[in-house]
């Protein structure tokens, strides 16, 4: 599929693997939707042979569907958040995560979406009018303060990406309450400063992560 990065896992799936759909970081309940991706940053673990986060196996030999991740969180005012972040990109399966997050809302939870920021990109329309009717917060992956270096350490699948991500950071922070975008100090050539003068033009709160520190 056009745009789509193929599952990048570099090792042999151990026969007795079973597919983790969700998984829990302190108290946040993380969803695993979709191994699929637009981008293929050379700093993420998947591309550096690792398919773990904080212990958790995160390999999908298939895509769940919506039933089963929402009869697997149970009640989910029980987590401080439900968050769509897992193996890949969660705004791929777009009609898959607006059902989980508005039965998530309807229970009383609270939702937040990790993303690369090139879901409208990849739909070809803003979709944020769509997750702000069921997403409380956005976590934004700028990565890079120009499209070169964004370019070198992301490898995006789709023409525009860097634009794209400024545009949907723009438009999220309009209208979804939290919206945080993050770069990654100690990266070669990504300068924090820079894009964190970015983000705040765009409207939404700056957060430094460290090179090699994931979840």
């Amino acid at each position: 599929m056009p745009g789509i990065r193929p599952n990048p896992a570099k090792r042999a799936v151990p026969k007795d693997h079973q597919d983790s759909y969700i998984y829990q970081i302190r108290n946040s309940l993380y969803i695993n939707l979709t191994d699929r991706c637009t981008l293929a940053c050379q700093f993420c673990p998947k591309h550096n042979g690792s398919t773990e986060v904080k212990g958790h196996e995160l390999f999908l030999s298939k895509r769940p569907e919506p039933k089963q991740i929402i009869q697997e969180i149970g009640d989910p005012t029980c987590y401080d958040e439900i968050v769509f972040c897992g193996y890949g990109e969660p705004t791929i399966r777009l009609k898959a995560l607006l059902e989980i997050a508005s039965w998530v809302k309807q229970q009383g939870g609270k939702t937040r979406i990790n993303t690369d920021g090139l879901g409208s990109l990849f739909h070809k329309r803003d979709i944020v009018p769509e997750l702000a009717e069921c997403i409380d917060a956005l976590s934004v992956s700028l990565n890079a303060q120009n499209e070169e270096v964004y370019q070198r350490h992301c490898l995006p699948s789709l023409p525009n990406s860097y634009e794209a991500v400024k545009a949907f950071i723009s438009s999220a922070s309009k209208m979804i309450p939290e919206v945080h975008v993050s770069a990654i100090n100690g990266l070669e050539d990504v300068d924090v400063i820079q894009c964190k003068e970015i983000t705040e033009q765009c409207g939404a709160t700056f957060r430094q992560r460290e090179l090699d520190v994931v979840g």
